[in-house]
């Protein structure tokens, strides 16, 4: 058996992945276990997880790679800075130490810190994406579109595969990028970078995209096949300590936003309208590739590829019968697609085609057994029901449909930045009340935020205009207006919703759970919201699931087969 420990660190979403001989068995988010989100550090404890779950040690490792190649990454950081010089040297200060101190020597770190004396690789962040994406896919044959903020130079690829090899064969370098002209905005509109792109996606449809044609006039200059350059003079990212220059600001009518400041039409607007364009750059990409390639099916990867309402565009405007996007688009997929890019394509190994995917339904983390969660609960003095499978079943859907608000806990964490049943928050749609009360009570976060409605996947196209299944909810799509009303809590204000398409092949016990509702209440669909609060990661052991439940307004936590009423619980935690 060849082991293969894929890794990724140091700029965004650290995280671990092991392949053995080709199949994913364990792939996780350092940001999990330190509790710090979007954590760039080492992924220690992640591999920790990860050789636990394969049952394995170090000394069973054949070969570790990393994500990209940090000396192709630090070639680029000095020539932009020597290009700008003396500009941007307060950047270049705080950044280039760094990287002679630590970044630079990677390999020796990853030994040291691992105790490996094993074979160390480091593939192209590009390519680390694009395998993440074709790879897993259920697709013989397939084009491949790569969009993020930078890896090394590259910002983009367009390319394809076929069997266990990949072609990229067109790119855009730093610093022409989709991704950063996203994250641009994402500061200008007062939000984190790198962080919190989604949220200027989901502010869009609150606005009127009136400010297209001025981007397309001034920022960026855009070809009919999706390629294109920016213009620098409005944007200081390059060496400087801000993603946007004092003419940005000139342009668009006032000074980035501060954090605590109100949103207003104008920002809603400028949300809106970058969000349109980004839409028309990856639908021209697409089209690209499906004129060239000829392809009937498309992967995708890179932070951008998270825009699931431009993915659900994609779906019907771009040519393409079908999509495969890796549910753990960023810089974390990176770790899996290093690690069967040495296998499929530095070994050579031949490819299986597996239906759905080879992804195991991204739940690829941490699980905990009934005896470890019961100890768990007892140590934090918490008062807790063991019951039968049905009747855990039975007693969920209930009070859900009573309104209740259920923290729900079960099997192997997902692995990506979305809860697909595992380590979720639910609520009933149907309650028009349950959008406020779950943003407010328990998320902690702006009103303007949409939550996601998970649906049978039998069932969905009563509700959705959706001819797709959609398990990792990466696709938007528009809900029927006859069922809006019956769903108000998961339909955004723009009449979309981000869709999970759930069947028991996907996640039993979560498809189990929305066939009990289903009966009860007449409804198969579920408000579905990640297990955490705002600024911080997915819960990924009981005791945080515990603490999160009791620090919130959550009504009930179901961990495994042990069911938790607030009202009966200990107070001052």
């Amino acid at each position: 058996m060849t082991r293969i420990l894929g890794l990724s660190a140091y700029y965004h979403d650290s995280a671990a992945c092991l392949v053995e001989d080709g199949r994913i068995v364990a792939a996780l988010q350092e940001e999990r276990f330190t509790r710090e989100k979007h954590d760039d550090s080492f992924p220690q404890k992640a591999i920790e997880a990860a050789l636990h779950l394969a049952s394995c040690t170090v000394a069973d490792l054949d070969y570790v790679v990393f994500y990209e190649k940090p000396f192709s990454r630090f070639e680029r950081l000095l020539e932009t800075y020597l290009q700008h010089c003396p500009r941007g040297l307060r950047s270049y200060m705080k950044a280039i130490p760094v990287w002679i101190k630590k970044k630079l020597w990677l390999k020796d770190e990853i030994r040291k810190a691992l105790n490996y004396e094993g074979p160390v690789l480091f593939a192209d962040h590009h390519e680390s994406h694009a395998a993440s994406a074709f790879y897993p896919s259920p697709f013989q044959e397939a084009a491949i579109l790569t969009v993020d903020g930078v890896g090394e130079w590259t910002t983009t690829t367009l390319g394809s595969g076929n069997g266990n090899r990949i072609d990229l064969h067109r790119e855009l370098r730093f610093p022409h990028s989709l991704g950063l002209l996203y994250s641009a905005f994402t500061y200008y509109l007062g939000f984190r970078v790198n962080s919190d792109e989604y949220k200027v996606m989901g502010l869009a449809p609150y606005g009127r995209p009136i400010f297209t044609d001025l981007i397309l006039e001034k920022l960026i200059d855009l070809d009919s096949d999706g390629a294109f350059s920016l213009n620098m003079d409005y944007f200081d990212y390059e060496v400087g300590l801000r993603m946007t220059s004092d003419r940005f600001a000139e342009l668009f009518g006032g000074p980035p936003r501060k954090k605590h400041e109100p949103l207003t039409e104008r920002h809603k607007n400028l949300a809106a309208s970058i969000q349109r364009v980004t839409e028309e750059i990856i639908l021209r990409m697409a089209r690209e590739l499906r004129k060239t390639t000829g392809a009937r099916h498309l992967c995708m990867a890179g932070g951008v590829a998270l825009n699931c309402v431009a993915n659900g565009r994609l779906l019907r405007e771009s040519g393409f019968e079908k999509l495969w996007i890796q549910p753990a688009s960023g810089d974390a997929g990176g770790a899996l697609g290093s690690a069967l890019a040495v296998w499929h394509g530095y070994l050579e190994c031949d490819r299986t085609i597996v239906e759905p995917d080879r992804q195991e339904g991204s739940l690829l983390g941490t699980c905990y057994s009934s005896t470890e969660i019961e100890r768990s609960l007892s140590s934090e003095g918490a008062v807790y029901h063991r019951l039968e499978w049905p009747e855990v079943l039975n007693v969920t859907a209930g009070a859900l449909a009573k309104g209740e608000v259920v923290g729900w806990f079960q099997g192997r964490m997902e692995f990506g930045p979305r809860a697909l049943g595992n380590r979720s928050i639910l609520a009933d749609p149907r309650k028009p009340e349950m959008l406020d009360e779950v943003n407010r009570k328990i998320k902690y976060r702006e009103s303007f935020r949409p939550f996601a409605p998970a649906v049978l996947e039998q069932e969905a196209h009563r509700y959705f205009a959706l001819d797709s299944p959609s398990p990792y909810m990466l696709l938007v799509a528009p809900v029927h207006a006859a069922v809006r009303e019956r769903i108000p809590a998961v339909t955004h204000v723009d009449g979309s919703a981000r869709i999970q398409t759930v069947n028991e092949g996907s996640n039993r016990r979560f498809f189990e759970l929305l066939k009990t509702f289903h009966a009860l209440s007449g409804c198969p669909v579920l408000l579905n919201t990640s297990f955490n609060v705002k600024n911080e990661p997915i819960v990924e052991s009981p005791e945080q699931a515990y603490r999160c439940f009791m620090r919130t307004g959550l009504d009930l936590l179901v961990l495994e087969n042990c069911i938790l009423y607030k009202c009966e619980q200990p107070t001052g935690l």
